[in-house]
């Protein structure tokens, strides 16, 4: 018994300790699972709390991590055999799957006493999604990558159909998962094929033998266009996107926004991974494929978003919208590019968390609140929550002095800088068919009467997440510098 014990204790002293913020994830979830058949329903709210300090402390541990790789000017720490790897891409990343899943933890214990589903096992699955989303952003490894990726999406499979009386929750999340085993098999067989041409499933390696086959070797080529296939799935890109707008109105709201804010995030923590190493020697030939997808991204997101009328459908075509302006940035390959990327997945997190916040908000009994309408008058019910709607609008348009505009202004100063001047031309001009989509809903807010006098109800939680939001939406807009440092130092390790 001692010796199995001085082992536990070498092990979380060496590998065990750099991946404790997701050690202790896995943790809270399954003591959440263990005790919540204690709780009557009246105190099912202590499981959010329960799963907000797992959060918190894993943020802690990754802080840590972060101040020690610091304090000894460290890089990069690699554990289990070279299969994972904490770096400033990492941790950046993980802070947002964790503030992601924070905020979303804040606006759910209201949401699902209204809709009678306050159960343990959402909030367990939470968890167990951030886990994966963090073993995404470390991984050097295929099966690493692999695991992890299925981790997060079987998770939320399930947390997209947790309205089990509703129709359209049932077949969203069966639609999720047909369509998602279908490019989880694509990513599988790339993955194979790279370990076929490689002889490992390690990503430096697979680099290396990559750039000994050539560009044109046939293999490689069908390794990049299946894996790039799987991949471009989960970031909800054209034509891999048909499974977006029903699975954001059917899953829960709050579910939808972390689905649209922590699973893209990590989905383009992988790609970057992926294409800024094993990928890299290829980068003639996924290039202009890659620019043009972004361009047909950014077109059917936000010409299908002009007619939507339901507000999730409306949000899920202007993700997959945003999608494709992030792709915009890995097709410049440049190091502003890769800045950008970063910093509008930073912002991206908290202005469509926001918007989300307040779909969230209009929600009471007797009324669903998701349609546009349901918004009429919220200037003369609310008039706090009419200024941060505007916000939250103004920044996924794009429009100064928001943290939108600084994400959009980096996108396209790279694409001016690698000399794409058509696409960077393009992607100014899809600006604005989104202004149009997103002032109809300022308008709905501010400039039509409601027959509906009852001002919204707001928890304590969502008032938290409007404000955290809100805040660094308009902070990171007027004063971005620290945060730029941060998206520029988290790429850094990037190719390492």
């Amino acid at each position: 018994m001692g010796a199995i014990l001085e082992s536990v204790v070498q092990w979380f002293g060496g590998d065990g300790a750099l991946i404790m913020p997701m050690i202790q994830l896995a943790f809270f979830g399954l003591g959440i699972l263990l005790t919540d058949f204690l709780l009557d329903r009246d105190h099912k709210w202590l499981n959010g709390l329960t799963a907000m300090f797992g959060v918190g402390l894993s943020a802690y541990s990754l802080w840590h991590l972060r101040a020690g790789m610091l304090e000894n000017r460290i890089p990069e720490l690699k554990g289990f055999a070279g299969t994972i790897a904490i770096d400033s891409f990492f941790i950046f990343f993980g802070l947002v799957f964790l503030v992601s899943a924070a905020l979303v933890i804040l606006l759910s214990a209201r949401y699902l006493d209204l809709e009678a589903e306050h159960h343990g096992e959402y909030y367990a699955l939470m968890l167990f999604a951030t886990l994966g989303m963090m073993f995404m952003a470390c991984g050097r490894d295929l099966v690493v990558l692999f695991i992890a990726l299925e981790t997060m999406a079987v998770t939320f499979y399930v947390l997209a159909g947790f309205l089990r009386r509703e129709k359209r929750s049932n077949e969203g999340a069966l639609k999720y998962l047909l369509l998602g085993a279908f490019s989880s098999g694509l990513l599988a067989y790339g993955f194979s094929l790279l370990y076929g041409l490689s002889g490992s499933t390690d990503l430096g390696r697979i680099t290396e033998a990559l750039e000994r086959a050539g560009p044109s070797h046939p293999l490689a080529l069908v390794a990049l266009v299946t894996t790039t296939a799987g991949l471009l799935f989960k970031v909800a890109a054209v034509p891999f996107h048909q499974w977006a707008p029903d699975v954001y109105e059917g899953a829960p709201t709050s579910i939808t926004a972390f689905l649209s804010v922590g699973s893209k995030s990590a989905s383009f923590a992988l790609l970057l991974r992926i294409f800024g190493t094993a990928f890299a020697p290829l980068l003639e030939q996924w290039q202009w494929p890659l620019a043009a997808v972004a361009v047909a991204t950014m077109t059917w997101g936000n010409f299908a978003a002009l007619t939507q009328t339901n507000l999730k459908r409306l949000l899920a075509y202007s993700s997959i919208a945003h999608a494709g302006y992030i792709l915009l940035g890995l097709v410049a390959w440049n190091a502003t590019g890769m800045k950008g990327i970063a910093f509008y997945i930073f912002a991206y997190a908290f202005m469509n968390t926001g918007a989300f916040a307040i779909v969230i908000m209009l929600r009471r009994k007797g009324l669903i609140g998701e349609e546009i309408e349901d918004l009429y008058g919220l200037y003369y019910r609310s008039p706090a929550a009419a200024v941060i709607l505007l916000l939250f609008m103004l920044s996924l348009a794009g429009i100064p002095p928001t943290v939108g505009f600084i994400g959009k202004y980096f996108i396209f100063l790279a694409l001016i800088e690698a000399k794409q001047y058509a696409l960077a031309v393009i992607a100014v001009l899809y600006v604005v068919p989104a202004l149009y989509y997103y002032f109809r809903i300022v308008q709905a807010a501010w400039m039509r009467d409601s027959q509906d006098p009852v001002a919204p109800s707001v928890s304590a939680g969502q008032a938290a997440a409007l404000a955290v939001t809100a805040f660094v939406t308009l902070y990171a807009g007027l004063f971005p510098q620290r945060f730029i440092e941060l998206a520029s130092s988290s790429i850094l390790s990037l190719t390492r």
